[in-house]
């Protein structure tokens, strides 16, 4: 019993990061101060929060590589500052200056993309200790502590071998169970899609966007040689047939509310769903807390639904049903993949430094405009401290640096709970220093607070920022003996910041989600378009099939990801986006059926080669209609000689399973396209939506 609670608290994501963190920070400080030297240990604590923004604790195959260039960038952004500041260079200009030289390492990759913030919050940094120490002293502090900060990551991950996939697979495996829990519990309820769809949706997003995550540190990994990676990427593969067998529909609730009817196909289909999720979650726990699943049988299950099955023939929701769920318990019991693919065919290609620089200067660039951005905001800030008479405006830059996210939303609701937990923890810092606790119970205290608040950090920042700005204050007040003096002004930067940030991500080049709902769902049309292709194509193959399967549902995600944010976003169009809503619910539909049928044409479930050719003509003439109404800036129906107006109706007769997919799929697309021309009147007037024509992303992405 006391091996199986060590396994669960060692093991555990929380309790495994927040060791990690709080090691890696106190340790410096505990040498320190057994020196005789706490403020250098309090000091050098400062550069993991540096190392943790630019992503150098990412486990990855060159990962020396990257914790050189990282303390070099930590290195250079000290020396700059402190040079400029000798020639009395004004702080606005500075800081936008390096915000714009430092801003190309978005453009090698979404890695290196960390390397800005942190290297800008580096400079912060030495902004605060410029005069107070030689100008060798900070470099060397960058330096040093990077590296103490990767040799301990390395040890611990040489410790903790394999766990930061295993984490990610396990929360794989978990949200597959809620997924398919959710989708087969209650069948008579989901006959509405526009209650029953959305809250489905968005758990099958929070898996697509799982895989995608194991997918990213599959390719940082070297895990060709090592055993005990290939096992886990066993287990990954295993989680794609999963939600390749789960995240299908046959989209037909008339007939699934008839069978319900004449038998009890809601109570087995609900029995096989549970024990399936029951599987999953003891699987999930099997990987994380490194134990041997046991052996796992569901014959009576799927038995009661094979009877079913043959007791209503003409009902396809019964074989539909069960040619899954077999499936899936096949997956379950064997865990072994139903077939092998090379995962890493698709490796994440990065763009040498000389062709990203060339890129970089494009004003088409996104990573431009958000180094343009960030310098904006930086230099407000910097105008404002002096406005105020602030000789070091540090607390304000480092405030816009810490809550300036990708999007809108992300950063409103870090704002919030920034300010937040500053005050709070402001309060609470000026409430305890007037006791005047002994040092060594200070730190003791502060080496608690931290521990809990990087236990809570992920899911509760808010809650962890009470916690960091009382560690703070009392670091301050180790160093400087006047913490209590800056508690009013840190709160006053903190506002400040946090007000600028807000208008920065507003008023500065704003990527609104809904000015890019209309690209999202062009590319999804696309990645939906080579998908049918490819299945209908003469000799489908397994590998080429499960990554374009993965690309549709990963396209899909980004299209529903827009959409949610574009919700939340200040002046959006009720009226455009209830219909873009249902646009996206419709293309979920979509998806489903490529899942099923990538199953069926991988299995060579297959149609006459006329057959297949005259389905694929119907749906790229219904693909290419929708996309057109996505592209054509006018109103009414569009006149395009380019493409097909009429569409060739598709055989009669008897329908096969793949047939019965595809017909489906035309039906979406006509209802998609209807809504296009619907939503279209509503459509904002303003921004990216006075193009008349899309940008061509797709020969991009291939490239």
């Amino acid at each position: 019993m006391s091996e199986i609670m060590w396994r669960r608290l060692i093991y555990h994501p929380e309790v495994n990061y927040a060791l990690r963190q709080t090691l890696v920070l106190c340790l410096p400080v505990a040498v320190g101060m057994l020196l005789g030297h706490l403020q250098q240990g309090l000091l050098f604590s400062l550069v993991p929060a540096c190392c943790n923004i630019a992503g150098l604790d990412t486990p990855h195959k060159r990962f020396f590589k990257r914790l050189i260039v990282g303390g070099a960038l930590f290195a250079f952004s000290s020396f700059c500052v402190q040079s400029l500041l000798e020639h009395s260079v004004p702080l606005p200009l500075m800081m936008f200056g390096m915000a714009l030289l430092l801003g190309v390492t978005a453009e090698i990759s979404a890695l290196h993309a960390r390397l800005l913030p942190a290297a800008l919050i580096a400079a912060i940094f030495t902004l605060s200790l410029a005069g107070n120490m030689p100008p060798q002293q900070p470099m060397l502090l960058y330096i040093c502590g990077t590296l103490w900060y990767g040799l301990f990551n390395w040890f611990w991950f040489w410790l903790w071998k394999e766990q930061p996939l295993r984490e990610s697979l396990s929360l794989l495996y978990r949200q597959l169970a809620d997924y398919c829990e959710a989708k087969y519990s209650l069948l008579t309820q989901h006959t509405d899609p526009e209650s029953a769809l959305p809250p489905l949706l968005t758990r099958q997003q929070k898996v697509v966007d799982m895989i995608s995550v194991c997918y990213q540190q599959l390719h940082m990994l070297s895990t060709s040689r090592q055993q005990g990676y290939q096992r886990l990427l066993r287990a990954f593969q295993v989680a794609l047939d999963l939600q390749e067998h789960i995240s299908v529909s046959l989209h037909q609730p008339e007939e699934v509310q008839k069978l319900v009817e004449q038998s009890h196909a809601e109570a087995v289909i609900r029995w096989n769903a549970q024990t399936i999720s029951a599987r999953l979650r003891v699987l999930a726990d099997d990987i994380l807390y490194h134990r041997y699943p046991r052996r796992f049988t569901m014959d009576k299950p799927i038995g009661a639904l094979e009877k079913i099955a043959r007791q209503h023939p003409d009902n396809p929701v019964g074989q539909f049903c069960h040619y899954h769920f077999s499936r899936i318990a096949r997956v379950l019991r064997t865990q072994r993949p139903l077939y092998r693919r090379d995962l890493m065919a698709d490796r994440e290609r990065r763009l040498p430094l000389i062709p990203a620089l060339r890129s970089y200067l494009s004003l088409k660039s996104a990573a431009l405009r958000n180094a343009s951005r960030t310098g904006l905001m930086l230099a407000t800030a910097s105008l404002l401290g002096a406005a105020l008479q602030l000789p070091k405006p540090y607390w304000i830059l480092m405030t816009v640096m810490f809550v300036t996210q990708n999007g809108y939303s992300a950063t409103r609701v870090r704002i919030l709970h920034r300010a937040g937990g500053t005050m709070a923890g402001l309060l609470i810092a000026g409430a305890t220093l007037h006791f005047h606790v002994p040092q060594s119970y200070t730190l003791s205290a502060m080496l608690l607070i931290t521990l809990v608040s990087y236990l809570i950090i992920r899911k509760n920042y808010g809650w962890a920022t009470i916690g960091f700005t009382v560690t703070a204050v009392y670091t301050l007040q180790l160093l400087s003996l006047n913490g209590e003096e800056l508690l009013l002004p840190r709160l006053m930067d903190t506002l400040i910041g946090c007000l600028i940030a807000f208008g920065g991500t507003v008023w500065l080049w704003p990527q609104w989600q809904s000015g890019l709902l209309r690209q999202n769902a062009h590319d999804a049309l696309e990645t939906d378009q080579d998908a049918i292709r490819l299945i209908l194509s003469n000799d489908p193959q397994p590998e080429p099939l499960a990554y374009q399967r993965m690309r549709v549902n990963q396209a899909h995600n980004a299209l529903y990801n827009s959409l949610n944010q574009a919700m939340q976003e200040p002046g959006f169009n009720n009226h455009y986006l209830a219909d873009m809503k249902l646009w996206v619910t419709h293309s979920q539909f979509i998806v489903e059926h490529i899942n099923a049928m990538t199953t069926l044409a991988r299995e060579h479930e297959m149609l006459t080669p006329d057959l297949a050719q005259r389905y694929l003509q119907s749906c790229e003439i219904a693909l290419q209609r929708c996309q057109q109404r996505l592209e054509y800036d006018g109103p009414g129906e569009t006149h395009d000689a380019n493409i097909l107006e009429a569409e060739e109706q598709p055989p009669s007769g008897p329908l096969s399973t793949m047939e019965q997919h595809l017909r489906r799929i035309l039906g979406h697309l006509n209802t998609m396209h209807t809504i296009s021309s619907v939503a279209w009147r509503q459509r904002p007037h303003h921004g990216s939506w006075l193009n008349r024509r899309l940008r061509r992303r797709t020969s991009e992405s291939r490239d």
